[in-house]
């Protein structure tokens, strides 16, 4: 990698063939580099309530058992919309500050993460449940 791919990786250059057919005006629009930065921050915070146990369901262990989870959650999201929402975070990690709708979608595109994890914590369950019960008769 150049150093010119380094020092110009938003940008669009129109004389260069790779960008012949490129509507350059894509590279200025902010909202999908934060809606992916978001939608990231949103799963791996989602995967640490998951890891509140390995088999057990939110529902059996919900987080507030975990209270440095959660207060890491918190500061987590606390952090992030700092960098969103102050114009001199956003201005250094290139983003722009999600209105209301955008924020509805991130949770929609994020939240399938806790429910795979719910099935498969599911599927554990009757595993170890069949291995107990094969146990068990033996």
């Amino acid at each position: 990698m150049s150093y010119y791919q380094l020092t110009h990786h938003m940008q669009c250059n129109i004389d260069r063939e790779t960008f012949k057919d490129v509507n350059c005006s894509i590279f200025a629009d902010l909202h999908p580099m934060t809606m992916a930065l978001s939608v990231l921050v949103t799963i791996e915070m989602f995967n640490a309530l998951n890891s509140l146990s390995e088999d057990q369901s939110l529902l059996a262990m919900p987080p507030w058992q975990n209270p440095s989870l959660v207060t890491a959650i918190i500061a987590s999201f606390l952090m992030h919309f700092v960098i969103l929402y102050f114009k001199f975070t956003n201005t250094i990690f290139r983003i722009t500050p999600l209105n209301t709708t955008e924020w509805i979608m991130v949770l929609k595109i994020s939240f399938p993460v806790i429910l795979l994890d719910e099935i498969l914590k599911f599927v554990s369950r009757r595993i170890h449940a069949g291995d107990h019960h094969k146990l068990k008769t033996d």
